[in-house]
């Protein structure tokens, strides 16, 4: 959440910011500004904006926007309501500094009253305000340089943060440093790029830099790229070749990136498992199994922690582990697994689930996980990304650059790589025949045409989305595998249609939800034909009894289930452990084309961020 940008070189910065807040804008959309210190004066300008980037590109268009060096920043408000005045930059009182943050001070109220016992005034609620103001203090008590004076405030700062700090007494440098907090670092031809991700700089430069935590880095025209840690102890930052290509950050023809990204699931698939999948010699090969093959063999137990729609993953990759490995598994919220006393340690296995890999309460939770002596398996589609650091190893998804606020790819690119790991673990363990495990791989091998199959439904699923734009809540039910698939259907309605949802197991109904079914309510069933149709079936006859309106999601062929439901998708057929990297296409469809017949913007929902980095 929140997006940082910066650029200091020969070029013009303005440009260049304003296209990086426009690529970041899926991480925040609250208000928008730009800092620059401009060429004509020598001045430092501040523009910002409550609302998109668009506003803010408006008005700039009668402002001084001359300049080389700059930074700019699109906010999801933590600290304050979305307004000009709580919008980034913010100004030292001085006037010399501006600063531009990602994440959390958590000591900002007491450095905000010693502050003010000093004669500060703040004009906003954000704790980033606190911190220009920390810094700025310490440059012009101590008579210190700008370095020197971010190093003595971030020694006293407790938190999280990505931030970029210029100042127009040193109008040729730009000081970021980070903790716990996304950022990276572009090195072109004497100049750099900044970004909390690389979007905003992959047209520019493929030479990255991804600090770490509690690192401080020093952007100078005509110099070479600088970096030290807290004590001013110089650093070898290790320069990094993005694998990343401009076409994958654009919409390429679609309406939304949500939708785009729906469409690419068959090729994100196809090049999750590539390298991987290996059908003739009967076996998946992940490097990290191969590398830990005894932490992971040896595992007691393993613990799933995740959110939101990487938790909706991680329930399935605990029905496939469980299954085909023969090892327990729990699945634990990040966000609670630091506060609920789990008991973890030795001998456990921690897989942790993030699309970002900066998800703040995961890596708290991974942290906490390391400290008592469990072993971190991460999952995640950033390379660079925190988690992937932290993590003790780990499997990327390669699904590419998700810029719908909604996940879409990313889930079924995570619920690919958990069937691989449970499927390697179990070759290994001798717990699945070599027949299951043949016949499992080659569908995974044929899943991509079968998803593209899947998304055959669209134009029908757009029609009949039209009809429940009316509707204002959803009951989605699933059994088995396809359980998890009602909560991420439930989940991605309400996060684009802001329609209420919920998913439950369909034998649950009848403990309390059913009440709520009359001809009203429309109900998402998943019904696909497997091991539990016939008891879902009864489950379904619950609901047309109390006149339901039933959407059914069936295999091809269903001639009872179809009979019943009011609406039917079909889908290709394939083993019942890989039906959720199906049956998910049709929810995530009929979520984006409810939202877009209501009218809402479906890839920057209101009052949510793509990459949750504070608590």
């Amino acid at each position: 959440m929140c997006g940082i940008v910066g650029y200091i070189g020969s070029r013009d910065a303005y440009p260049i910011l304003i296209k990086g807040l426009k690529r970041l804008e899926y991480r925040g959309y609250d208000s928008a500004g730009v800092a620059l210190i401009s060429e004509r004066s020598a001045h430092l300008n501040v523009y910002k904006v409550k609302g998109k980037v668009s506003g803010l590109e408006a008005y700039g268009e009668r402002e001084d926007l001359s300049g080389t060096i700059g930074i700019a920043h699109t906010r999801w408000a933590t600290h304050g309501e979305p307004c000009q005045v709580n919008a980034h930059p913010h100004l030292s009182a001085s006037g010399n500094l501006a600063l531009v943050h990602n994440g959390i001070i958590e000591n900002y109220n007491v450095l905000k009253e010693k502050l003010q016992k000093k004669g500060y005034l703040f004009k906003s609620d954000t704790d980033t305000e606190v911190l220009v103001q920390l810094i700025d203090y310490m440059k012009e008590s101590g008579k210190l340089d700008l370095l020197t004076a971010v190093r003595l405030a971030l020694k006293e700062v407790v938190g999280a943060y990505a931030l970029a700090v210029i100042d127009q007494t040193y109008p040729d440098e730009i000081i970021v440093a980070r903790k716990s907090s996304p950022l990276v670092i572009g090195i072109g031809e004497h100049e750099f790029f900044i970004g909390s991700d690389a979007s905003p700089i992959i047209e520019y430069t493929d030479q990255v830099v991804y600090p770490e935590d509690g690192e401080i880095a020093i952007l100078s025209k005509g110099k070479p790229l600088k970096v030290v840690d807290l004590s001013n102890v110089a650093l070898d930052p290790e320069v990094q070749t993005l694998e990343l290509n401009l076409g994958q950050i654009e919409k390429g023809g679609y309406p939304h990136f949500m939708l785009k990204e729906i469409f690419e699931q068959p090729e994100c698939i196809q090049d999750c498992m590539r390298g991987r999948l290996h059908v003739e010699e009967n076996e998946v090969i992940l490097s990290a199994i191969i590398d830990h093959k005894d932490k992971l063999m040896n595992a007691k137990r393993f613990i799933i922690i995740a959110c939101g729609t990487s938790w909706h993953a991680g329930l399935i990759g605990r029905q496939l582990i469980e299954h085909y490995c023969r090892i327990p598994v729990q699945v634990e919220y990040a966000s609670e697994f630091r506060y609920s006393h789990t008991v973890v340690g030795e001998g456990d296995v921690v897989i942790a689930i993030s699309q970002s890999g900066e998800t703040a309460d995961t890596l708290a939770a991974i942290e906490l996980a390391k400290e008592k002596g469990a072993f971190v398996y991460g999952i995640c589609n950033a390379i660079g990304s925190s988690i992937s650091r932290a993590t003790h190893t780990g499997s990327y998804i390669h699904v590419g650059p998700e810029i719908g606020v909604a996940s879409t790819k990313a889930f079924t690119g995570q619920v690919t790589v958990l069937a691989m790991l449970a499927l390697t673990l179990a070759k290994v363990k001798g717990t699945i025949a070599d027949e299951t495990l043949q016949e499992i791989l080659q569908e995974l091998q044929v899943l991509p045409e079968k998803m593209k199959k899947a998304l055959e439904t669209n134009e029908k699923i757009a029609s009949l989305s039209r009809i429940f734009t009316y509707a204002h809540n959803f009951i989605y039910l699933g059994r088995g595998y396809n359980y998890p698939v009602a909560l991420e259907g439930a989940l991605k309605l309400k996060e684009i249609s802001y329609i209420h949802a919920e998913g439950y197991p369909a034998a649950e109904m009848k403990h309390g939800p059913i009440a709520l079914i009359d001809m009203e309510m429309p109900v998402v069933v998943v019904a696909t034909h497997n091991s539990l149709y016939e008891k879902l079936l009864s489950n379904v006859q619950a609901v047309k009894a109390r006149q339901g309106r039933i959407i059914a999601i069936v295999s091809e062929g269903d001639e009872v289930i179809s009979e019943i439901a009011d609406y039917c998708i079909e889908l290709p057929r394939t083993v019942e452990a890989l039906d959720p990297l199906l049956t998910t296409i049709p929810l995530q469809l009929m979520a984006y084309h409810i939202a877009v017949w209501k009218g809402k913007n479906v890839d920057q929902p209101r009052n949510l961020a793509k990459s949750v980095t504070v608590e």
